[in-house]
């Protein structure tokens, strides 16, 4: 219960990582403000009367509003000690001769501006305090270029960049910043998606929240901008 004193943001939280993470860091004792862009989702993964999760309907693609409201909740508890960047998406099939309009503006959206539009809002408080956390999300797919997934690749490698250029700037001010990189996660989601493979190879998202929870602890200050992959058997 190290992190009894904690306010967590968790984005993407309604996702397959983000609930797991989300209820993980609750078990640990922090208050967690569980942020998605579906209100469905978030009804759904979260019981409304756990008084350690708080949920909020937030389209990240939205700066002003994503910087508003994040500010507003950082006024109402005084703080927020972690940012855990789960929000994000992934696509793949394409060439990159061939990759549509669409999918380089979706993968770019959806993996880097929701992550800028975040650290905007969030990061001038840790600055502030001199203290916090920040998690971001890679993937262990992109530490080089694949095959048919070059979009999600290039916007992946872009966090991971982002996360190594944060951590050189705002380590001496107390802040840790550092990068997962799941390989296949074990989700609803990803078995439907690929239901001929063995799901057991994949990584389990509480092995991974298990990583975050340690990220966020103290035992970890003085990691600063590792890409950490934790890719199961997969």
């Amino acid at each position: 219960m190290y992190l009894v004193d904690k306010i967590v943001v968790v984005t993407g939280a309604g996702g397959g990582l983000g609930k797991p993470l989300a209820e993980a860091f609750a078990y640990k004792g922090a208050q967690v403000i569980a942020v998605d862009s579906s209100r469905t989702k978030l009804d759904k993964s979260f019981d409304s009367s756990n008084p350690l999760i708080k949920t909020v309907e937030l389209d990240l693609l939205d700066e002003m509003m994503t910087i508003n409201i994040l500010l507003q909740i950082e006024k109402e508890f005084e703080k927020i000690d972690i940012l855990c960047a789960v929000a994000g998406g992934f696509d793949m099939g394409y060439k990159v001769h061939e990759t549509p309009t669409e999918s380089w503006e979706s993968m770019l959206d959806v993996n880097i501006r929701t992550l800028l539009n975040t650290i905007k809002a969030i990061t001038p408080g840790m600055v502030k305090r001199g203290a916090g956390k920040i998690i971001t999300i890679g993937a262990n797919a992109a530490k080089a270029g694949m095959p048919d997934m070059g979009a999600y690749c290039a916007a992946k490698s872009a966090v991971m960049r982002l996360t190594e250029s944060m951590a050189l700037e705002l380590r001496p001010r107390g802040i840790n910043v550092n990068c997962l990189l799941p390989s296949v996660i074990d989700t609803k989601a990803n078995r439907d998606a690929m239901p001929n493979l063995d799901p057991k190879k994949w990584v389990d998202p509480n092995d991974l929240s298990a990583v975050a929870i340690f990220l966020a602890s103290p035992e970890a200050s003085a990691i600063h901008g590792a890409l950490i992959p934790v890719v199961g058997l997969s």
